[in-house]
């Protein structure tokens, strides 16, 4: 999935149920603004990778670990790419630009 959005912010979605093994459900949550998380802006569009993520890859990428959320934020986006590979990866890369 290839888009455009400021940021990102992608986290581990709240446990609803136990899970087996090392997956969890991952979210992908793409705003229009810097810093999402100092507002209550609604994300303009949100992804859900429901199953088989153990792992986040990020390529090239400025980012920064939110302690609160657990969740990584991604600022001065100009265009972000994400995918689920088969080895249980979320593959994410993109371009930023400057704030």
């Amino acid at each position: 999935m290839k888009a455009k959005a400021k940021s990102a912010i992608i986290g581990k979605m709240k446990k609803r149920e136990e899970y087996d093994g090392m997956d969890r459900p991952v979210f992908v949550s793409l705003f229009s603004i810097n810093d999402p998380h100092k507002t209550d802006e609604a994300p303009k569009k949100r992804y859900d990778f429901k199953e088989g993520i153990h792992k986040i890859v990020l390529k090239n990428l400025e980012v920064d670990y939110l302690l609160v959320g657990h969740d990584i934020l991604i600022n001065n986006l100009e265009e972000i790419e994400f995918f689920d590979d088969k080895e249980g990866h979320l593959i994410v890369t993109g371009k930023q630009g400057s704030p």
